[in-house]
């Protein structure tokens, strides 16, 4: 039985949320962006009058307000995107468990087992569509096909608040005569390769032959030649499978120049309290934390160490990292710092022990957990370290999310 595939995409998700929060923005050009201040200043999400501008993801602030002079800026709130993005998970999981993020925005689901009980991969998608606008009050365009790569490409082709279905005995009309820059993993080099080479849509793609596109592009050449031949057999994931996420990280680019040992705790005493956070939130503790480091000539390095108990404090997490940092450090100034827990392990608790080692990792775990439950109840500045209040402009930012799995797009 052929497979019967989901893409939902929400649109304009960032905007989207903002002006749910917003009603007054609804009737105005909006852009999400980063903070202009700590050198973020380029648009992460528009709305639809935004696009209507020509206003791109990407753009720098002053691009994007050269192409709209009305154009209103709106900070980002990562905290509610990834609340949204949840109870969208929720919605799906009413019709498959087999739910694959592709980042915060976009779902791939397999409903093949349950046409049954809800009818055509159409009416799910429809059902969807309803419920997203009824319960959450944000629209999607859902791809329906017979795999993951053309359901990503419907919900590419109409929107906002579409169905599109791409069958298998019908996708050539529809897919190769489409631009070959849409179909999914070819990239801006890539497609200019396959432009030199007379292969502009995809179906060119598709009757090209697989040889010379291995030469071209390596074994990416044939998996695109498979891609536009509809024969990604590729499957979709459980959403209860929590080896999905293989490591937890956060990251910043720093407001101003990080020149001293000093400069560099505050950042990542903060990033690191996240990680920690995080790692409780999803019931992990890791073995391994790797620290990556930016200079002001944008050279980006990473080091990783090994953690001799496996644990989730925070303490533990900074000592580590402020010790890469030390020794792999030549006192040159930093723009970027992060932090990542990885090689992890599922456990909601610390296993007890009698090793010195392990009671202190079970007094920082306790204490830790109590300040999540302190900045849970009264906000993450009621208790803060006095180290981190030294210097309010380095102090003063939200750590941005690194979550990997196997696929992630932005």
């Amino acid at each position: 039985m052929s497979r019967v595939i989901l893409h939902s995409d929400l649109n304009n998700f960032f905007a989207s949320i903002e002006c749910l929060y917003k009603p007054e923005l609804k009737s105005k050009a909006v852009a999400v962006i980063g903070d202009p201040e700590a050198r973020h200043g380029i648009v992460l999400a528009k709305n639809e009058l935004a696009k209507k501008c020509k206003v791109q993801t990407g753009d720098p602030v002053w691009l994007a307000r050269q192409k709209c002079p009305d154009l209103t800026f709106i900070e980002p709130h990562f905290d509610l995107y990834m609340k949204y993005s949840g109870y969208a998970k929720e919605i799906y999981s009413d019709y498959t468990d087999k739910i694959e993020s592709f980042g915060l925005d976009e779902c791939w689901l397999d409903v093949s087992e349950n046409l049954w009980r809800y009818g055509s991969g159409k009416e799910i998608a429809d059902r969807i569509r309803r419920r997203m606008k009824s319960e959450l009050g944000v629209s999607v365009s859902v791809g329906v096909s017979f795999n993951k790569v053309f359901a990503k490409l419907g919900s590419d082709l109409k929107k906002p608040d579409a169905t599109t279905v791409i069958e298998s005995q019908s996708f050539k009309e529809i897919v190769w005569p489409l631009k070959v820059n849409e179909l999914l993993y070819v990239g801006r080099q890539t497609h200019k390769k396959l432009n030199r080479r007379g292969i502009f849509t995809i179906g060119d793609l598709a009757k090209a032959n697989p040889d010379n596109l291995r030469y071209m592009l390596g074994k990416n050449g044939v998996m695109l030649w498979e891609f536009a031949n509809g024969l990604d057999t590729s499957p979709v994931s459980n959403i209860g499978a929590k080896s999905l996420i293989k490591t937890i990280g956060n990251s910043t680019t720093c407001p101003r120049d990080l020149v001293c040992d000093e400069d560099v705790k505050i950042v990542l005493r903060i990033l690191c309290e996240k990680v920690s956070q995080r790692l409780r939130e999803y019931g992990f503790i890791c073995g391994t934390v790797q620290l990556g480091m930016r200079g002001t000539d944008l050279h980006w390095s990473e080091r990783q160490g090994v953690l001799d108990i496996p644990n989730r404090t925070a303490k533990s997490l900074f000592d580590m990292a402020f010790s890469l940092y030390k020794s792999n450090s030549d006192g040159s100034p930093l723009r970027s710092l992060s932090v990542r827990a990885s090689k992890l392990e599922v456990s909601d608790y610390i296993q007890l022990s009698l090793l010195p080692e392990m009671e202190k990792i079970e007094k920082e775990e306790e204490l830790d957990s109590a300040i999540d439950r302190i900045r849970a109840r009264f906000g993450k500045n009621a208790i803060t370290r006095g180290l981190i209040m030294t210097d309010n402009q380095l102090s003063d930012f939200e750590p941005g999310s690194i979550c990997s799995l196997p696929y992630s797009n932005n």
